[in-house]
């Protein structure tokens, strides 16, 4: 029975941003769909999607990761890696964490891949047995973590059309990213024409037919190019030949919408990451009543679901060697959630009929 053949669909199905590659011509529709072409225009060239990525990253890295016994692990060998292994899942939708062993022959660090670069091997039932890391001309293979061994950990996010990687909000955010960037180079393109289509040059010389020769029309072109042209040279008086009158303009409504469609980009954009658009201080947006509460649906929704997939998928893949890990966040140290917390702890006090070791373990402490 093939579990992974063309029945699934992998091979026709698979989104070329997952494995970098481009479509017809280098695009799809108008904005690039490879990886790294989206990664240089979202994260690199677009100040919304970078901050709602890093945003998220930073929380996750920031989290208390507690590990029992183990703690050690906790804090040595799966923190560091948390915050660049978030990043890769929101923008690729996988991270691979090569596992390097130390001279006890147990994990001492992990080292993250960049995932562009990262293809799965399966064997020929379809199961993924090993994993080709290319970078330039070298191609280096690496098997499943847990054989003994330095291996890879594959961590990734749903994918309802692939089998074997996961996918990000990267493509999701493609498009309101095109149509942000392309506002910001619109409004560019009016600060350097005096923030305004200033207006036209009219030829008006009295006579029927005539019209400027082309040495008129170029030396009259270079002249307004250099000296009324750009924000530098907004207001400068103009002087006008004989048959030349100007011709004021301003923005048309249409150019108008170009501010609220350059917002609702941004909106959209952050919706992508799972990043309340309040946090990032875009306009219109009055979800949340406060920023207290946005920030704590930004934990709740979006921080907190990604740090529990990490850390399960950490969990496993270093069961191998710590077989009773259970990493888990600590959401008591979490300041965004400490209205919550209060509250808890407010209503398990006020509980009568509770006994004080029954409160004491609801709250996570210990019995006396």
């Amino acid at each position: 029975m093939r579990l992974f053949g063309r029945r699934s669909g992998r091979a026709e199905a698979r989104p070329a941003l997952v494995r970098g590659g481009i479509g017809v011509g280098g695009l799809q529709g108008d904005w690039p769909r490879g990886y790294e072409a989206q990664v240089r225009d979202a994260y690199l060239g677009n100040a919304v999607a970078q901050r709602s990525v890093r945003m998220v990253a930073d929380a996750c890295g920031s989290v208390i990761v507690l590990a029992g016994e183990q703690g050690h692990v906790a804090e040595r060998i799966v923190k560091p890696v948390l915050e660049t292994a978030a990043a890769q899942m929101l923008l690729h939708g996988n991270a691979y964490l090569l596992v390097g062993i130390g001279a006890d022959g147990r994990p001492d660090a992990l080292y993250p891949l960049r995932p562009e670069r990262v293809t799965v091997e399966p064997d020929g039932g379809g199961w993924p047995v090993a994993y080709r890391y290319q970078a330039g001309a070298a191609v280096m293979r690496y098997p499943l973590a847990g054989d003994g061994g330095a291996g890879v950990i594959h961590l990734k996010a749903l994918h309802p059309l692939d089998d074997h990687y996961g996918l990000g909000s990267l493509g999701a955010a493609a498009g309101p990213v095109a149509i942000h960037n392309a506002a910001t180079r619109w409004n560019k393109a009016l600060l350097d024409n005096a923030a305004r289509p200033s207006g036209a040059l009219v030829y008006d010389p009295g006579e029927p037919g005539a019209v400027l020769s082309r040495e008129q029309h170029d030396r009259l072109k270079a002249d307004m190019d250099a000296s009324f042209a750009g924000s530098a040279n907004a207001g400068r008086p103009m002087l006008l030949e004989g048959g030349l009158k100007w011709q004021a303009m301003s923005l048309s409504p249409a150019d108008m919408d170009f501010v609220g469609l350059k917002a609702a980009a941004a909106r959209e954009i952050a919706l992508a990451f799972g990043v309340p658009p309040m946090l990032l201080g875009l306009p219109g947006d009055n979800t949340y009543a406060n920023y207290a509460e946005a920030s704590r649906a930004l934990w709740r929704l979006t921080v907190l679901p990604l740090v529990a997939k990490l850390l399960d998928g950490l969990s496993a893949g270093l069961a191998p060697w710590w077989a009773d890990l259970g990493l888990a966040a600590d959401l008591d140290a979490v300041p965004a959630l400490a209205g919550d917390r209060a509250a808890m702890w407010s209503q398990v006090t006020g509980a009568d009929f509770l006994t004080r070791a029954e409160k004491r373990e609801m709250l996570g402490f210990a019995a006396e």
